[in-house]
């Protein structure tokens, strides 16, 4: 479930960024703007990402696709190490599987230099920038998870996550490519090879959610974004027809 969440993220990235930023697509000559075309890309992956969070798989799972999410859960106790191990995999696997399905069905599009496999690369700002960017946005997404998923707005933690995808994606992305996801950008450089600052989004991602962590300690949290489900939390214990 969790490499199918990243998968379909990874998918939803590769055809968007195809038809937003490649030369020939009609929306890319229609949309002569790149701060417009950015703000769109914005708004299809934070649609994206709420349809994976409340999606069958992503409640059952917990929705993280996500190594730095699944690293904060285990270093709160949230998660066995076992279940962590695995999901973190899988969720790998699942950033590479999703970029491949395109790469066979469009590879022409994805490789061209305007897409390149929708890496995550630093801006012109330089690598130091981009370091700070990708850490502080990671720990404002986290800190704004575990606020939200521990209050009576629990049901809400996926609108709240999307909106913030959307809005650094919009906004944050010239600065350091806006990844957040060390398996997001694997899945795209073992096809772009774009690995010369790939380092930056296995180190400032996990740094800013584990901070997040840190300073929130939150309590009475499950390590789901959305604890409703027709199942048992294998997380939590939480019987499916019980979980709020």
């Amino acid at each position: 479930m969790e490499a199918s969440l990243l998968g379909g993220f990874m998918v939803s990235a590769c055809l968007f960024g195809i038809l937003y930023e490649h030369p020939t697509s009609p929306v890319h000559i229609a949309i002569a703007s790149a701060g417009l075309r950015r703000a769109l890309m914005g708004l299809s992956m934070g649609i994206t990402a709420v349809l994976l969070i409340y999606s069958p798989f992503g409640k059952r799972s917990g929705a993280h696709f996500n190594p730095s999410v699944t690293l904060t859960f285990l270093q709160l106790g949230k998660i066995a190490q076992w279940d962590a191990a695995f999901y973190m995999l899988f969720q790998f696997l699942g950033g590479v599987a999703g970029v491949l399905v395109v790469a066979l069905s469009f590879p022409q599009q994805i490789s061209h230099p305007a897409v390149n496999y929708v890496a995550t690369v630093p801006g012109a700002s330089g690598v130091a920038i981009a370091v700070v960017a990708e850490a502080a946005i990671s720990f404002a997404l986290m800190a704004t998870v575990l606020r939200v998923s521990g209050s009576k707005w629990k049901r809400f933690t996926g609108l709240f996550a999307g909106a913030l995808v959307a809005m650094y994606i919009a906004l944050e992305a010239p600065i350091s490519g806006m990844s957040m996801n060390p398996a997001r950008t694997f899945g795209s450089a073992i096809f772009s090879h774009a690995w010369h600052a790939a380092w930056i989004y296995f180190v400032a991602p996990p740094v800013g959610m584990l901070l997040a962590s840190r300073v929130s300690r939150p309590r009475d949290i499950c390590a789901k974004l959305i604890h409703h489900s027709h199942h048992r939390c294998i997380h939590c214990g939480a019987n499916g027809g019980h979980a709020s």
